[in-house]
């Protein structure tokens, strides 16, 4: 028996989600158009109706923690503020998402290679350009005093870096765990990048 019909949108965002679960428990490659459809209680047809091939889901999982991001996080960064308010809204908006899309995060990062060339240049443009907006803002910051003077390109891997990771442990509730992942790395990554003046003038202020 075939679920209801519901709208183009959500019956997408429905096989998006079923399959990055799949792809996760069982790898990409040993997944099947057929055992997506079962999974959502749809025939092949259907499926096929919305997605042409099983590296098109992977493809939408991929930009659901690229392009979403781009869209969703990288206005923070426009917004009014020091560099330091504008990178702590970005940590922290860049968390919750994570935590959101935890799985798609997983596979996202790890079956990446089996997009098309096309789809795959499409990913890393989203991811580039990501980095190269965190890259900016910590320029300014270590133009304004707040930050100390890193290689500003390498400072930006490694905080990304940091922040996807939490996708590869967490396992908990997202609401549950969200303020504290957000709080912890948000201390940790201030911490390692204000500057001697800028830790200074806090204590001062504090005291």
């Amino acid at each position: 028996m075939t679920t209801a019909r519901k709208p183009t949108g959500e019956r997408r965002t429905e096989i998006v989600t079923a399959a990055a679960r799949i792809f996760a428990d069982h790898g990409y490659a040993a997944v099947g158009m057929r055992d997506i459809a079962d999974a959502i209680g749809i025939r092949g047809a259907s499926l096929y109706h919305h997605f042409s091939a099983k590296e098109e889901i992977l493809y939408a999982i991929c930009l659901t923690v690229t392009q979403e991001p781009v869209e969703q996080n990288l206005p923070l960064l426009d917004a009014a503020g020091t560099p330091t308010d504008r990178l702590t809204a970005l940590v922290g908006a860049h968390i919750r998402h994570l935590l959101h899309r935890r799985v798609e995060y997983v596979v996202g990062r790890h079956e990446r290679p089996a997009l098309t060339p096309e789809h795959r240049a499409d990913i890393e443009g989203y991811l580039h350009y990501y980095n190269r907006r965190v890259r900016d803002v910590l320029v300014a910051g270590m133009r304004s005093g707040e930050f100390r003077t890193l290689d500003p390109g390498l400072a930006a891997l490694g905080i990304l870096d940091m922040l996807n990771g939490v996708s590869g442990w967490i396992r908990g509730s997202a609401d549950a765990d969200a303020d504290d992942v957000v709080a912890s790395h948000t201390a940790l990554l201030l911490g390692g990048l204000r500057s001697r003046e800028a830790q200074v003038g806090e204590a001062s202020s504090s005291s």
